[in-house]
């Protein structure tokens, strides 16, 4: 086959390959079954306060 040569599927054949390739899809998600998500702050690296700047710094 040359590299300009395009092999061209019907709808069932593309649908048969996908399947071949990627397996059957999971399950459709319900509404119901979602949940929401709630966004944080990440945690601060250093803490606001220290008792002891030499202590944070050994560990």
């Amino acid at each position: 086959m040359e590299d300009d040569e395009r092999v061209v599927f019907n709808d069932e054949e593309a649908a048969f390959l996908r399947h071949a390739r990627f397996g059957e899809l999971p399950p459709r998600v319900l509404p119901d079954e979602l949940v929401e998500l709630q966004e944080t702050e990440p945690r601060p690296i250093r803490p606001d306060v220290l008792p002891d700047e030499d202590v944070w710094r050994s560990s």
